[in-house]
């Protein structure tokens, strides 16, 4: 739904590559010549690879995992969606399996073996003269150049399956989510739906990469056992028994790992979903000074997660360590071939040395890996189930044709959880081109009464049947982030006629001509480029373009005023829905004279049912109930939070989003000083490098002086008067040495590894902090431009990277780098004329990199640019649930998902294809030295050491692993520390001024609460001001209403006294000029109720006092007064109830009263109502204005409403037109210029409300 553009996308260059060009990588030059032009953008990616399209993926993993819910049914045998995901890619799996055993058990061993005939060639004089060394080198580098070509392109079939999975499950997930009963969420919040789908399913993409060497592995192992057995005997099972010890604690880690990683991940849900409700309900907190507060809640989460996340660290560390499996391995080995009374010569040595090097690096390295996500998989596969075995909702509701009618006989409904009924015995019969209405009072069952028909809310008992198709208005407008054409159309075809029409009948076009670029406008994340009243008016055209048979429709005029509510109800309800059905739920009783039918709700059963004529005779107090009701004045719904720019924005002429800021070339070197200064200690770093050297000194210098020994073994075998008691001291003295060495080795690396964790771990948890604390401290025009899919995208997917991915991706680099710088610093000690090679491909290594780097780092930060609509997609489907299944839209939405996942699959792609890329040609540069490094030792040098020989091809052969190892593992780290630099740019971000300063007010300010303003001006762009020259003054205790028209600034006046934004001029309150104390010294002192009431998911009494200041009395005392003592005291913890995530467990109604009593509570001398009864019913309201008037008579209190009679009774009437005050006293004196704005607006109701008014007014007057 993306204004119904579609992007033409060039194919993919893997499309019609040659086979030399795959195996080469050929094709992916074009994607480096252009990153070394430009930061690649959306316009760059091209077209997602078929295997890749997230429907096909999601069509084959829907299909098996019904299969598997048919097996689960009949087995009981839980399902596991790796698993499923394996089979459903098992040829794609059996390639790359098929790969690595070519590579691991036939080119690996090639190279070993070639090897160790070359060093026998230069261990016997006599042998030199008969045979050739030519055949060894060529055995040598041909099964080198073989591994090269096949190691990268497994690599990137696994990397393109793992990528594969995490798409399917992706999809998978995403089609649950729009299954998912209302219950469900009980279970599940959107928090840990988002974690789902970014750290959960991010295991796959590097498990399909190294699970086989849970079988590979042994193999080799097994294969490599019996070749060092041929050549040193029973010593071989020494050392291998030890190897092999390590693989059962290998996998008791990466079990324990795997333990830790749920717990993780439990955890990581709950702060991502307290995050959610942070992002979501920031202006609340803001005004409610409740930034610390929700501060110590994400603190103590992090905390928590941070803990699981350290003690997986520690178990990384210790089966990390590459060296010791290598080491002590080797060590024991040759201390036993050794006291066996062998003579270790350097064949042998290095034989056995390249053996353990290369099964070393594949068992301690790449199958502790393997065991570990094997593990961590599982978890995210259990979690996936859990997910995917919620209750679904029942979507069969709705038939497309046929007879219409709503019929319900002795229906019994209740939310899952819900200790009572929801819903009690109804029996309704609808008949077809009726328009019946629903009216009751709080919590009486209105809205759960549509949720019933459409079947979100399951019935419990009785007989339901649904026949015609169902639109469906909400009464919180879901709007998505598109154009406001297409939040109309919803995925229709555009029918221009029927459109217009549509348009007209919901008073929409007027606003049209408002816009830039009228019905095209960008409405922005949860419409916050409209106006509330704009945003309920769009969501009732979507429903009414729909030509459906029922249309239900729930509380649509709360958020217009007067005439346009009236306008809609006749054109629109009446008139143009005619002859459909329609079950209108309304707080607005003017209009039930002039429906065909109303039924009265209360407390979940019918009270009464019947035509207005036959209620007015009911013994049903209805005259009464007409009478609370109230008309409204003519302004509509508040303006949103994020945009009260609503007549001053300016769009291109075609509309975009604001982009998401994203940086581009290299990582800077400022961002990796910035995370390591993050841990607190230059000290700590200074040590962790320290013993990187210490590490990498010990290591080199083992094979140094091994190839020492084994030099001097041959030297003193070809000298027999040299030899005897002298040799076996010498050898003693090898020994000693060298198992001194190794214990070293153990030591520092175990140290090394932990105090490397350390170190990652307190910059984790200071970026985290730090990122918070700025988010938190930002200007709410930050929340304006950027999503809530973006923001938590960085506390999701970046924090991840950087909690878990780099830590990991530094320690091995650093290590990999000084293991490279040993490996060339020995290599030119046993022969200087190989510093020349040695030179020419580091240079070339570096070149290759900075080449490499320039079009990944910017594939990278697109990648995590991309990722973020997929979040936001999921986050705005969840709010739409019920519209969507309302209006069968499923399949529109999925298709939308697909969309945006394709985008980021194609991304995700490119960077795989360039990964691989550098790999390859990395390999190559590896070949090309040790095809050096053996022809100056073959044919150049007159070496005559078989240990300077083994040594220098030994090493040679480990640089082929290391080099490619660690560059890219460095682009890892580099492509990480894009998580960090995307984690720092909020660091950055616009800050709000400081929430306390020098200039602190007296603790019992305001006193009396007058409020002065002069000569004000408020801006919120570079635009034309929405509030001019604002000169007014409200006296002590006044009760002062506030009118006007649609961005009129009634809202941005109250964004002025809270400073949510910076103004120019001078707003006093009691003599503090507001503008010189701090935030939270001014926003303490000021209650809010607000129009959208803001519910946390948590107890009852952390709504109410987040700070825990107040005693249980005070607090039900505050219940008490807004009438919800007794409901709460139903609840079976009173106040330690828990609310739902959002509130969901409560009525609109309920949720404003909680609002209410938190002002109650607060005790501020002054109130603010900012449309706060514009969404609740009659009964609602008068307990709202009732509680006002009696606990708040002796405070100043300002109302902004769009219900005259709320504010007729006030002091005076401040009206606002065009950002300025143009009438302002009492509203009798008001009255009394005909010609005045607020006259005129009370002349627009009815005639008998109008004369009320008045009345009421004059009354008023003459008692002051």
């Amino acid at each position: 739904m993306e204004d119904g553009v579609q992007v033409k996308r060039e194919p993919n260059p893997r499309e019609s590559a040659s086979i030399l060009s795959i195996l080469t990588f050929f094709y992916t030059l074009p994607i480096f010549l252009k990153g070394r032009k430009k930061d690649f953008s959306e316009d760059d990616v091209y077209e997602t690879l078929r295997r890749d399209k997230s429907s096909i993926l999601g069509d084959k993993a829907e299909k098996i995992w019904t299969e598997e819910l048919k097996k689960f049914k009949d087995t009981k045998k839980t399902p596991n969606v790796r698993n499923m995901m394996m089979r459903m890619l098992k040829f794609n799996l059996a390639g790359v399996a098929l790969g690595h055993l070519i590579n691991d058990l036939v080119c690996r061993p090639g190279q070993i073996v070639s090897l160790g005939y070359l060093i026998s060639y230069y261990l016997d004089e006599s042998k030199k003269e008969q045979t050739s060394p030519y055949f060894y080198v060529a055995g040598l580098l041909s099964s080198t150049l073989c591994s090269v070509f096949i190691l990268q392109l497994v690599l990137a079939e696994g990397f393109h399956t793992g990528m594969e999975m995490r798409i399917a499950a992706c999809s998978l997930i995403y089609r649950k989510a729009l299954k998912l009963n209302q219950s469900a969420f009980g279970d599940t919040t959107v928090g840990q739906m988002i974690n789902l789908l970014s750290n959960d399913v991010g295991v796959f993409d590097r498990f399909t990469a190294v699970h086989h060497c849970v079988y590979v592995g042994p193999a080799q192992l097994a294969l490599f056992t019996y070749l060092m057995y041929n050549e040193i005997g029973v010593s071989a099972f020494v050392g291998v028994s030890v190897l092999i010890l390590f693989i059962p604690l290998q996998g008791f880690m990466g079990k324990l790992s795997a333990k830790f990683r749920l717990k993780t991940a439990r955890r990581t849900d709950a702060r991502i979903r307290l995050m959610d409700e942070i992002i979501r309900g920031i202006e609340v907190i803001k005004m409610y000074a409740w930034e610390k507060s929700f501060a110590k809640l994400v603190h103590l989460y992090r905390r928590l997660e941070i803990k699981s996340i350290k003690t997986v660290s520690y178990i990384k560390g210790t089966y990390m360590m590459y060296f010791i499996y290598i080491s002590v391995p080797l060590f024991l080995t040759i201390l036993a071939y050794v006291l066996f009374g062998n003579t270790l010569d350097a064949r042998k040595f290095f034989y056995t040395s390249a053996l353990y090097n290369t099964t070393g690096f594949t068992m301690a390295t790449i199958f502790p890996q393997a065991v570990s996500l094997i593990k961590e998989s599982g978890v995210a596969s259990a979690r996936i189930v859990k997910f995917l075995m919620l209750e679904e909702a029942d979507t069969g509701c709705s038939k497309s044709s046929g007879a219409v009618f709503i019929k319900m006989a002795n229906v019994t409904a209740k939310w899952a959880k819900s200790a009572e009924n929801t819903l009690s015995n109804l029996n309704l019969n609808i008949e077809p081109g009726t328009i019946v209405a629903v009216i009751g009072p709080v919590g009486s069952g209105k809205s759960s009464l549509l949720q019933c028909i459409l079947k979100e809310l399951r019935t419990a008992s009785g007989v339901l049947s649904v026949g015609g198709s169902v639109s469906y208005s909400s009464q919180d407008p879901w709007i998505f982030n598109s154009s406001v054409r297409q939040n109309i159309l919803f995925g229709k075809e555009m029918d221009k006629p029927r459109y217009r029409d549509v348009v007209n009948k919901c008073a929409l076009s007027a606003d049209f001509k408002t816009f830039l670029v009228g019905d095209r406008t960008i409405v922005g994340e949860q419409g916050s480029f409209l106006s509330g009243g704009q945003r309920a008016r769009v969501n009732l055209a979507r429903a009414v373009y729909r030509d459906s048979d029922i249309y239900l429709l729930d509380d649509p005029f709360s958020a217009v005023d007067v005439s346009v509510g009236k306008q809609i109800f006749e054109e629109c309800v009446c008139r143009y829905l005619k002859k459909k059905t329609v079950i209108l739920v309304t707080h607005q009783l003017q209009y039930l004279q002039h429906v065909d039918r109303i039924i009265v709700l209360e407390n979940g059963t019918v009270k009464a049912d019947g035509t207005f004529n036959e209620l007015q005779k009911s013994n049903l107090n209805f005259l009464k109930l007409l009478k609370r009701s109230s008309e409204k004045d003519d302004d509509e719904h508040k303006e949103s939070r994020l945009v009260k720019y609503e007549s001053a924005i300016k769009l291109d002429e075609t509309p975009k989003l604001v982009q998401e800021q994203r940086s581009t070339g290299t990582v800077s070197f400022s961002i990796y000083k910035d995370y390591f200064a993050a841990c607190g200690s230059y000290a700590l770093v200074f040590l962790v490098i320290t013993l990187f050297i210490f590490v990498q000194l010990v290591l080199s210098g083992s094979f140094y002086f091994m190839t020492y020994w084994v030099n001097f073994e041959q030297k003193y075998s070809q000298n027999d008067t040299l030899q005897g008691d002298f040799k076996i001291t010498s050898r003693n003295y090898f020994v000693y040495i060298y198992s001194g060495i190794t214990v070293a080795i153990v030591v520092l690396t175990v140290l090394r590894n932990n105090m490397s964790y350390i170190v990652c771990m307190r910059s984790s948890i200071n970026l985290h902090d730090s990122m918070f604390d700025s988010v938190v401290r930002a200007t709410l025009q930050f929340f304006n431009e950027n999503s809530s899919g973006r923001i938590l995208n960085r506390f999701t997917k970046d924090m991840g990277a950087v909690d878990e991915l780099l830590p990991t991706a530094i320690i091995i680099t650093t290590q990999t780098v000084f293991s490279i710088l040993g490996i060339i610093i020995v290599t030119c000690i046993v022969n200087p004329w190989l510093i020349i090679p040695s030179a020419l491909i580091l240079i070339l290594s570096n070149y290759l990199k900075s080449f490499y780097l320039s079009a990944s780092l910017s594939i990278k930060r697109l990648e995590g640019v991309t990722k973020s609509p997929v979040f936001g997609h999921l986050h705005a489907t969840l709010r739409g649930l019920t519209t969507i299944r309302g209006f069968s839209a499923q399949d529109i939405l999925r298709k939308e998902f697909d969309d945006k996942q394709d985008l980021h699959s194609s991304t995700y792609y490119l960077f795989i294809c360039t990964t691989r890329t550098l790999g390859y040609w990395l390999d190559i540069i590896s070949f090309i030295y040790i095809t050096c490094i053996t022809l100056v030792l073959v044919f150049i040098s007159d070496e005559s050491y078989g240990g300077n020989v083994g040594l220098a091809i030994t090493q040679a052969m480990q640089l082929l692993l290391q080099l490619q190892w660690g560059v890219r593992q460095s682009t890892d780290m580099e492509n990480y520390m894009t998580s960090v630099e995307r984690v720092l740019e909020y660091n950055s971000i616009d800050h709000e001024r400081p929430f306390t300063n020098a200039n602190k007010p007296d603790n019992s300010w305001p006193k009396l609460g007058k409020i002065t303003f002069e000569n004000v001006y408020l801006s919120y762009s570079l635009e034309t001001p929405v509030l001019k020259n604002l000169n007014f003054v409200i006296e002590p205790e006044e009760k002062v209403g506030i009118v006007g028209r649609t961005g009129a600034g009634k809202s941005s006046i109250i964004s002025s006294i809270f400073q949510l934004f910076e103004i120019e001029g001078n707003i006093i309150i009691d003599g503090v000029n507001i503008k010189e104390i701090g935030l939270h010294d001014l926003r303490r002192k000021i209650s809010i109720i607000p129009q959208n009431p803001v519910i946390f998911a948590g107890s009852i009494r952390k709504n109410l006092d987040p700070f825990d200041e107040c005693t249980d009395e005070v607090l039900w005392k505050a219940l008490e007064d807004v009438k919800l003592k007794e409901t709460i005291k139903l609840l079976d913890l009173g106040l330690k109830s828990e609310i739902s995530e959002g509130g969901s467990n409560l009525s609109a109604g309920q949720r404003q009263l909680i609002c209410l009593a938190r002002a109650i509570i607060r005790g501020n001398k002054i109130l603010i109502l900012d449309e706060a009864t514009a969404n609740v019913d009659p009964q609602t309201d008068a307990v709202i204005q009732d509680t006002i008037r009696q606990k708040f008579s002796k405070y100043t209190v300002i109302t902004v409403a769009h219900r005259l009679h709320t504010v007729i009774d006030s002091d005076k009437i401040l009206v606002m037109d065009g950002g300025k005050v143009v009438e302002f006293g009492h509203p009798y004196v008001l009255l009394q210029d005909q010609n005045g704005v607020f006259y005129q607006m009370v002349q627009q109701t009815e005639n008998i409300m109008a004369s009320e008014l008045a009345q009421i007014a004059k009354v008023r007057f003459e008692h002051t």
